[in-house]
């Protein structure tokens, strides 16, 4: 046992093996443990840490074979006491090798866990001008598409208007998210491959770059269409990268905190981009070409930044690069006992996920998001929360505001200023989120926001039966759309590229996140096509009925098929998406629903809720407990 090395090494054992349990105990005879939960179908929903119970005699051996084997011998006891860190969280204090210093530094992981190194934060305000770009891009259009249509002579409202015209703004809107969905996201995967998640970072800021730039000096629509294309291929691979790559470099206990900041700043960039609509709207005929052109400009900090941050620790790894990897965590991190015992821990689940999933090219990847139980369950949860992320209807709004304020009555002014006000809202209502994402959890704020979604919508829409003579017409749609956003911006609007950044394993994470992203841009592409003829063909008020309705089949979706993930590693939720889906179904429907009921409705607060997931050994998120527990 003691002269095995912990390297990735390949098995015959296929996935209906693991998926029928049968290899659990030799699985963990193998790694030193009496058992091992199958990754693929954890009936038990049992949670493990990957090192507990192997003998201390095994577990340093394993960890001084893994040091010479990867070139870190020189790290060797480091790497040990962070082994004996990673295997027991909450019982550090008691680990001998540790000193005062690096226990303290433990405690502080609960106590004071915004206390990050600056290079931490700094990539993460990196990602966040990432976010803010896409967030621009999106909002270009929204002021612009109250004149470029005229410009190019397809007006889409007014005398001239046409359902071909209608069609073609719809399409033109689209591109981004036609190319987005089409190839944008799926670039990302041997982008990540070759070049890191920086290098695919930069590439996509290029795109987003130049092609903005360019569609403020096109000549007619069908250039226009073409640079929004090329808009895409950016947008797309960075979306479907930078949240992976804040997943990857943030602790567990602030993870989902941080990477949420991808929607915050995309709200931001939203808002930036009414802001820049609102500010060039008297500016004569070239104002639409300057609501355009204007996104160029959180592009540039992107281009130039990116290579000041370190790289992800995760990618080196999967690279066989540990010596990087360990450099890359010791700036992530505050001490290099944190960052050895995370470099480890990552490694000693990758061994985990080798067993199952083996060598695989990039079409047998794609293919294994749908055939690997574990790797499909965590296709349909970020398939549902990205699909719902369009059928809330959020995108009705952020594309066509300017264009549904009109429709209410508004002038062009008026429909640009509250616009603004829409923009405001979703960024500011994002900000709580940072706290309750992590606290609260990110199913919990969906299975919340969701029914406040639905009846605001349906109110606003309802609002547009207001005779227009009214005053309380207007207003009273733009209140409830608020509203909306507000319920949006803390929900539905952080948690999918969160979620769908860290469901995945290592081995799939780049297409995953490829198939969630560009599962999420697709429906914003069709969102976007149809919308404007929806407008017309069904009026305000049952377009917006319409989606109202999308939100109650949304919420539906989510409470059966999309597990909880707060405050665990990203190697910890190999276990929760073991669990069979329909475990986790039958979980929320026979047990989780009527306590909601009893609870809730017929308030017995004393009703008791059985957990779904139970935990073999100490994990990371037991480790909060402990010191708290201690009264530090």
């Amino acid at each position: 046992m003691a002269d095995e090395k912990p390297h990735i090494a390949q098995t015959d054992k296929s996935s209906e093996d693991y998926d029928k349990g049968g290899y659990d105990a030799a699985v963990g005879a193998e790694r030193g443990r009496l058992e091992a939960v199958s990754l693929n179908r954890n009936v038990t929903a049992r949670i493990q840490n990957p090192l507990a119970g192997i003998p201390l005699a095994t577990l340093l051996k394993n960890v001084e074979d893994f040091a010479a084997e990867v070139g870190l011998s020189e790290q060797t006891a480091l790497l040990q006491k962070g082994a004996l860190v990673a295997q027991d969280p909450p019982a550090f204090e008691q680990v001998e090798q540790l000193d005062e210093f690096e226990k303290d530094a433990l405690r502080n992981e609960v106590l004071h866990k915004w206390r990050q190194p600056w290079a931490l934060y700094f990539t993460v305000i990196l990602c966040s001008i990432g976010a803010a770009v896409q967030g621009w891009d999106q909002t270009g259009s929204n002021g612009a598409n109250l004149s470029w249509p005229v410009a190019f002579g397809v007006p889409d409202t007014g005398p001239n208007a046409s359902d071909y015209n209608t069609w073609i703004v719809g399409i033109v809107n689209a591109g981004p998210y036609i190319a987005s969905a089409g190839f944008g996201c799926w670039i990302s995967d041997p982008l990540n491959y070759y070049f890191g998640r920086r290098g695919t970072i930069f590439f996509s800021a290029i795109f987003c770059l130049f092609s903005v730039i360019g569609s403020a000096f096109s000549q007619n629509w069908q250039q226009l269409f073409m640079t929004r294309i090329l808009l895409g291929i950016g947008m797309g691979s960075k979306a479907s990268t930078v949240p992976i790559y804040a997943a990857e470099n943030c602790p567990a206990a602030i993870r989902g905190g941080l990477v949420m900041s991808w929607q915050m700043w995309t709200a931001f960039g939203i808002f930036l981009g009414f802001c820049a609509n609102l500010a060039v709207y008297d500016v004569g005929r070239i104002a639409w070409r300057l609501q355009l052109g204007s996104a160029f400009i959180p592009a540039v900090p992107l281009v130039i930044g990116v290579y000041f941050c370190p790289e992800s620790p995760r990618w080196y790894i999967k690279k066989g690069q540990y010596n990087k990897a360990f450099q890359s965590l010791c700036r992530l991190r505050n001490t290099p006992l944190q960052a050895a015992r995370d470099l480890y821990y990552i490694h000693a689940q990758i061994v985990e996920e080798a067993d199952i999933i083996g060598k695989s090219n990039y079409v047998t990847r794609f293919i294994e998001l749908f055939t690997i139980p574990r790797v499909r369950r965590a296709t349909l949860a970020s398939g549902v929360v990205m699909l719902a992320q369009q059928m809330c209807g959020i995108n009705i709004i952020a594309f066509y505001s300017s264009t549904v304020f009109v429709t209410a009555g508004a002038g062009n002014l008026q429909a640009l200023l509250a616009s603004f006000g829409f923009g405001l809202v979703n960024f500011v209502f994002a900000w709580p989120a940072v706290w309750t994402i992590d606290t609260y959890g990110r199913r919990a704020l969906l299975l919340f926001t969701f029914p406040q979604m639905a009846w605001t919508l349906l109110a606003a829409g309802l609002c547009f039966l207001i005779p227009e003579t009214n005053r309380a017409h207007l207003g009273l749609v733009a209140f409830f759309i608020f509203l909306f956003a507000a319920f949006y911006s803390p929900g539905e609007g952080p948690v999918p590229f969160t979620y769908s950044a860290e469901v995945f394993p290592l081995s799939h994470r780049e297409v995953g996140m490829s198939w969630a992203v560009a599962t999420c841009l697709f429906w914003a592409a069709v969102l976007s096509i149809t919308f404007p003829r929806l407008l017309r063909a069904f009026t305000p008020p049952g377009a917006f009925g319409f989606y109202a309705g999308l939100n109650v089949t949304a919420l539906v979706l989510i409470f059966l098929f999309v597990p909880e993930t707060k405050q665990r590693t990203l190697e910890e939720l190999d276990y929760v998406f073991a669990v069979p889906t329909r475990t986790h179904a039958s979980y929320q429907l026979k047990k989780a629903l009527p306590w909601w009921f009893n609870r809730y409705i017929m308030r017995r607060k004393g009703a008791p809720l059985e957990p779904l997931y139970k935990f073999d050994g100490a994990t990371a998120h037991d480790q909060v407990v402990a010191v708290k527990g201690m009264g530090h």
